[in-house]
């Protein structure tokens, strides 16, 4: 950085869920605000690039909603360098990861507090880098950090690794770096990785994978002893959480946790149920949000909504299978959702309980209104600024809090 200037019929995963001190981690009993949007139209205006047909009312082009709190954005730094993920530190300032390989601690004003090296390097390439970045919720007396990055194989090709380290009593290097996991197999490729870190109420990383694009690689979904285009269930040390859905069955990995995911950047959970939510990329068309659940196989790229870069069906070019569940909502054309977070704060009121997705190609961040799993309406928020959402946290404050793939923080609060 340069100096400042469903899933349908869903059951829930786990009930008693801790989001993690970088992940909204207060507990909502409020159920969200449902104002009529029956005679509202669609914020999507466009036409979708295929005639598929959605598996039930309300799964895409929810009626379009909109803030009546009076908002206040400012852009709070606009040196970052390609951030790529964002989380609280216990203090209220953010640690922020760039995609060339730094982490940087920014004050709440969004000045620069400190740099901190120590870290492996990543692999700078297409998408992959210095991904998504969180903290252990002992992190007031552990000071662990984790992160995800793209890795170079020695035998060739490139991974998504996970790793963690201490960080230093003076906030400036992290210390005794591990590499917990490596999500195999490797790949030519450099799209794809996925990812985001979260933590469950017993200190395990729940950890995206994307399938890393290739035609010839993007099968491994379905795969069972693949660990990519899946949700991963990890000790601390990178272990398989004990009792997973495939534990002991033949040919499969223990630490999977759900398959058949494309390109998971988006994981979060819903503080009011304690479900665990997922966004990820379609092709071209196909963006989705997803319930996630153990042992569930969301599709990829057997059933999707969205077609071939090139116009071309998708495999077989169906929407739905027997044994492969259904998305709770999805775009098309596509918004390229990125990180997720659930607003649990009763400064914006008519904000909680809505799941707030940073949209690349859609240059906008997305607001979902949420009644039990079903999507009842969506807005499109700062949408005049021509911006690439990249992720996105809510802040102490109550202030929702944004970087772009331009290097601004940008934060949005209550004027």
């Amino acid at each position: 950085m340069k100096q400042l200037n469903m899933r349908v019929l869903p059951v829930m995963v786990t009930l008693a869920i801790m989001l993690g001190a970088c992940k909204n981690n207060k507990r909502a009993t409020v159920s969200p605000m449902t104002p009529d949007t029956s005679s509202t139209a669609p914020v999507e205006t466009k036409a979708p690039n295929s005639n598929y047909k959605p598996s039930f009312a309300g799964q895409t082009r929810a009626p379009g909603v909109h803030t009546r709190t009076a908002l206040l954005v400012t852009v709070i730094n606009t040196a970052l360098d390609q951030p790529w993920g964002i989380c609280n530190l216990p203090d209220g300032r953010f640690l922020i990861s760039e995609k060339s390989g730094k982490l940087v601690i920014l004050n709440t004003d969004g000045s620069l507090s400190k740099e901190i090296t120590g870290l492996p390097s990543v692999v700078n390439a297409g998408q992959g880098g210095l991904l998504d970045v969180n903290i252990d919720p002992d992190f007031g007396i552990s000071r662990m950090i984790y992160w995800d990055y793209a890795e170079q194989q020695a035998q060739g090709g490139y991974l998504l690794a996970v790793a963690k380290g201490k960080l230093s009593a003076d906030e400036t290097k992290v210390e005794n770096v591990q590499v917990i996991y490596r999500a195999q197999p490797a790949y030519s490729g450099t799209l794809q990785y996925g990812s985001r870190i979260l933590f469950d109420q017993q200190g395990n990383l729940f950890v995206s994978t994307g399938e890393r694009s290739g035609t010839d690689i993007r099968m491994k979904a379905q795969d069972l002893s693949a660990a990519i285009g899946k949700i991963l269930h990890l000790t601390k040390d990178g272990n398989a959480v004990a009792g997973g859905p495939f534990a002991g069955q033949a040919n499969s990995l223990p630490e999977i946790y759900a398959y058949g995911l494309r390109n998971p950047d988006g994981l979060a959970w819903n503080p009011q149920t304690g479900e665990l939510w997922e966004a990820e990329f379609g092709p071209r068309g196909g963006d989705e949000v997803n319930l996630i659940q153990a042992g569930k196989n969301y599709g990829w790229p057997v059933i999707t909504y969205g077609i071939e870069y090139s116009g071309a069906k998708v495999g077989d070019g169906i929407q739905q299978k027997e044994g492969m569940e259904q998305p709770l909502y999805y775009w098309d054309p596509v918004i390229s959702p990125c990180g997720i977070t659930f607003y649990n704060s009763d400064v914006i009121s008519e904000w909680k309980g809505n799941l707030f997705l940073g949209a690349l190609s859609g240059q906008h961040i997305c607001r979902l209104m949420i009644s039990g799993h079903k999507i009842i309406g969506e807005e499109r928020l700062l949408a005049d600024k021509n911006e690439r959402f990249r992720a996105l946290t809510q802040g102490k404050d109550g202030a929702l809090y944004a970087v772009t793939d331009g290097g601004k923080l940008y934060r949005v609060g209550k004027k």
